[in-house]
């Protein structure tokens, strides 16, 4: 026979703590009326009349059911709440990552660079076709019509002239993709003829139809083009930290749950000038692949608090001036884009707890 162990405590007055094997309980209440909890989730309501004997008690949390349905009732909750935990975790866990992978993105813009267009090799591109003759596409339909004969299907249906017709709409569709081919060898021959011949009005035109820093205005920064020097760009760029740089970190619980904390001052304002020096980078680098420039005149500007005027006010906070010869030396794979500045004369005053302060443009 297996001992068993039950000992009970009164807490006050119609309260009562109940130890045993099976765990804890709590009872409530007087002779009349009872309401004991178990820590096993066991309720029991007693009601009962004084002096007679008679009582009846109610008890809920053990219940045992008969049927199947309701049988698999709790099971089917508990796979519910499992599932509902599961759905959570992994929507933290895909929240950390999309945080992850904006921070690596803040960090490499730098590794990303448009492909150098070598003009000279445009220029002496051969067209598509002579002009003045059939072009490939229109040659094919041609062809094609010339030579259909209707099958016995489409003789049977009477099919052929449908075919006919559609043959000739095809023929007249790759007439236009020719002309199409032959516009644009044209206008990139004339472009890099432009280019060549170092056409300012050549360069925006470029740099317009190249569009090669519109991935970073997703990030919220704006751009200014300018030169009156074939030999020479200025770029400027708002920054909008704001918009970019983000204060909180994310990570997960040893349970899996999604864990939200501001960013110290040390890790915003680190994060804050590796983007700043990373997009001047990656600006140099775009504007060397697609124009003939020896230099790449950056500036970064931000909105700061003017304590003189109390109103918000641009400010330049970097300005670098960059040269083809040293920038095509780099790894840009391996380097730190802030300390990459070294290389170029720049200006930037720059504090790890208080981050950016305005600096002078360099223009020449």
């Amino acid at each position: 026979m297996g001992l068993r162990f039950r000992k009970s405590f009164k807490v006050a007055p119609g309260v009562r703590v109940n130890v045993g094997k099976s765990g804890v309980g709590m009872s409530v209440g007087g002779k009349g009326l009872r309401y004991s909890v178990h820590s096993s989730g066991r309720r029991t309501s007693t009601v009962g009349i004084p002096g007679t004997g008679l009582s009846y008690s109610s008890t809920s949390g053990s219940r045992s059911y008969k049927t199947e349905a309701y049988k698999r009732r709790n099971e089917l909750a508990r796979r519910e709440r499992e599932q509902q935990k599961l759905q959570e975790q992994e929507y933290a866990r895909l929240q950390v990552e999309l945080h992850e992978n904006r921070l690596e993105q803040i960090r490499s813009t730098h590794h990303e660079s448009d492909d150098p267009v070598d003009w000279n090799e445009v220029y002496h591109r051969e067209p598509p076709f002579p002009e003045g003759h059939e072009g490939p596409n229109e040659l094919r339909a041609k062809i094609a019509l010339e030579t259909y004969e209707p099958g016995f299907v489409d003789r049977l249906f009477k099919k052929g002239e449908a075919k006919v017709r559609k043959l000739e709409a095809e023929l007249q569709d790759a007439v236009q993709k020719d002309s199409a081919l032959m516009d644009e060898w044209k206008q990139m021959h004339t472009m890099a003829k432009r280019v060549l011949v170092r056409d300012i009005d050549a360069y925006f035109e470029v740099l317009d139809e190249f569009g090669p820093l519109d991935d970073l205005v997703e990030f919220g920064s704006g751009f200014e083009f300018g030169t009156d020097n074939p030999y020479l760009i200025h770029v400027s760029f708002d920054v909008n930290a704001q918009q970019t740089i983000p204060e909180k970190t994310l990570s997960l619980t040893k349970t899996g749950k999604l864990s939200e904390k501001s960013m110290s001052k040390t890790a915003y304002y680190d994060l804050y000038q590796d983007y700043v020096c990373s997009c001047a980078l990656r600006i140099a680098r775009d504007m060397f692949a697609l124009l003939p420039v020896d230099y790449v005149f950056v500036h970064a500007y931000e909105d700061q608090l003017n304590s003189a005027t109390g109103h918000q006010s641009k400010v330049a906070i970097l300005s670098v001036k960059y040269d083809k010869t040293t920038l095509d030396k780099l790894n840009f794979s391996s380097l730190d884009p802030s300390d990459a500045l070294s290389n170029f004369e720049h200006h930037m005053n720059f504090k790890k707890t208080k981050g950016f302060e305005d600096v002078s443009e360099i223009l020449s």
